[in-house]
């Protein structure tokens, strides 16, 4: 394989950091195991590479010196790209806040660049598997007015499109296959196919986020229901 199409199949990352060492030493390892690292110190210089480049993840510090890394974080979830949230130990609100609006995973500091890239791995191996579920061309899935396109990676609710991150869209659709079983936490993790780098806490934050998105009411579920101390399950059209 040529240099050129190896970097075309290559996966690509968008560091968004505002420390420059810290840029550089993930760079660094991503570039080692295989990945095209770009990477930016400012939200404006980070929607600028994002819309040119179009990165297959993106890891994400909020606090930057020219605003939040929310809005990049909206942004990057109305365009499907993951993201992993890069968080100070402290910043229990902005870590809570950047899962409620989609992110895929965070990573405190001080952290291991080896298990930066461990979660990079995670998060696109479940992207991955969200979009090859080998399913058939135009195959859906309909439950009362929530519509899933397995193949084209589209949910609708009412016919009005909802965005769902890549662990969202793995978690309705693991439940919408078998509508009326309940699934465990830890059988959803499987679903994932988590590594260990998603614990159930987590686990229950995309919940939430994935009811926000398509319930008529969050607070009282039409879809995904709550089996306590059980798990979760789809009710049966």
């Amino acid at each position: 394989m040529n240099e050129s199409l190896s970097m075309q199949l290559a996966q690509r990352v968008l560091v968004v950091e505002d420390e420059r060492e810290i840029r550089e030493v993930l760079c660094a390892y991503l570039e080692r195991e295989g990945f095209v690292c770009e990477a930016a110190g400012t939200v404006a210089e980070a929607t600028e590479t994002h819309k040119a480049s179009a990165p297959d993840l993106v890891l994400l510090d909020i606090n930057l010196p020219d605003g939040s890394g929310l809005d990049l974080l909206r942004s990057a979830r109305e365009a499907n790209t993951p993201v992993i949230v890069l968080t100070a130990r402290a910043e229990e609100v902005d870590r809570i806040v950047g899962l409620e609006l989609g992110a895929d995973d965070y990573v405190t500091k001080p952290f291991s660049p080896r298990e930066v890239v461990a979660r990079v791995r995670a998060v696109m191996r479940r992207a991955g598997a969200s979009h090859d579920a080998g399913s058939p061309e135009g195959q859906h899935l309909r439950l009362g007015e929530l519509d899933i396109d397995l193949s084209a990676h589209e949910v609708r609710v009412a016919g009005k499109p909802a965005s769902l991150t890549p662990s969202e869209f793995r978690l309705l659709t693991a439940l919408a296959e078998h509508p009326g079983q309940v699934f465990s936490r830890t059988q959803l993790l499987d679903a994932l196919n988590d590594d260990g780098s998603i614990f159930e806490r987590t686990l229950d934050r995309h919940i939430n986020n994935l009811r926000k998105k398509i319930e008529p009411n969050p607070q009282e579920p039409a879809y995904v229901l709550t089996v306590y101390g059980l798990g979760y399950k789809m009710r049966k059209p």
